[in-house]
């Protein structure tokens, strides 16, 4: 599967609206501007006013006079993030983004008790690879947010995870819970979640999708190791969703496809009231790109 998909999926879906906090970055116009390019949404671009114009005039001056751009000044990055997640509470945007402005401060803002998008539900870190030689979308969860997650935590990281990849059109997601083996061993805590979650998912806990595990890395995505292994079952082999155990897991997978396996990706934080990228200065402009139209076929 190809994440060009992803952009032409979310061109389907008419009058989304992405906030942005703290416009004033080259790199978030540039994503913007290839965003605006194909018709992906409207954009509300908050910060400093008089910045962001200027940048817009020095690098893309066709944006000045596009009418699917308005930009609303703040005085502080607070303020931006503020803002911008109030435009989301308050449906005038479908999406929020991370522009130049440090996570926590724009995690805070969402988080907020009063405007903030807090369902009730984890935050966690959602991300979508088209790996080469690959015959679907592998989907890693989660690389980013949360350290050392329990039980409950990983059963919501499953759901937010499951809720992506149905807007995106995989209507019954395989998911392999990670550990170093196959069996259960009570010294390893990552292989009785696994059997935990794959108990909860029988019994209905956990809908929407097909959960079975421990799996390692090989049986969970290829069919030949799981063959090797006499392992069985609709997951093994042909895992739509890789949830990992561990923040560091999750790192180190998240980093292995893109640099030594050459993978493009998009990646999300899923949970909140809406879709929330958080792009980072590392993202190729491609990635940012991809990370926009997930976020909203995933607010879909």
């Amino acid at each position: 599967m190809k994440l060009d998909s992803l952009i032409e999926k979310a061109t389907q879906s008419e009058n989304q609206t992405v906030a942005v906090a703290v416009a004033e970055d080259e790199e978030v116009i540039d994503a913007v501007a290839m965003a605006l390019e194909q018709n992906l949404a409207d954009f509300l671009l908050f910060g400093d006013k008089e910045k962001i114009l200027t940048l817009m005039h020095e690098k893309y001056s066709r944006m000045e006079t596009n009418g699917n751009i308005k930009v609303i000044h703040a005085n502080t990055n607070e303020l931006a993030a503020e803002r911008a997640v109030k435009a989301v509470k308050l449906n005038e945007a479908d999406v929020l983004m991370k522009g130049n402005i440090p996570t926590a401060t724009i995690l805070r803002a969402v988080l907020n008790k009063e405007f903030g998008l807090r369902t009730g539900n984890v935050l966690s870190h959602v991300a979508v690879f088209e790996v080469p030689g690959y015959d679907r979308y592998t989907i890693v969860t989660d690389a980013a947010m949360n350290i050392a997650p329990d039980l409950e935590q990983k059963a919501q990281i499953i759901k937010n995870a499951v809720n992506v990849a149905k807007g995106i059109g995989i209507e019954m997601p395989k998911v392999a819970p990670l550990a170093a083996i196959e069996i259960v061993n009570p010294n390893m805590q990552a292989t009785l979640d696994a059997a935990l979650l794959t108990q909860m998912n029988r019994r209905g806990q956990i809908s929407g999708c097909i959960i079975d595990g421990p799996l390692a890395l090989d049986n969970a995505i290829s069919k030949l190791a799981a063959e090797h292994k006499g392992i069985g079952g609709d997951v093994a082999g042909q895992a739509d969703i890789l949830l990992v155990p561990t923040i560091e897991v999750g790192n180190v997978l998240y980093k292995s496809l893109i640099y030594f396996a050459n993978a493009k990706v998009g990646a999300i934080i899923a949970g909140a009231k809406a879709p929330i990228v958080l792009t980072s200065r590392a993202d190729s402009a491609e990635s940012k790109l991809y990370s926009l139209a997930l976020a909203l076929c995933s607010a879909n």
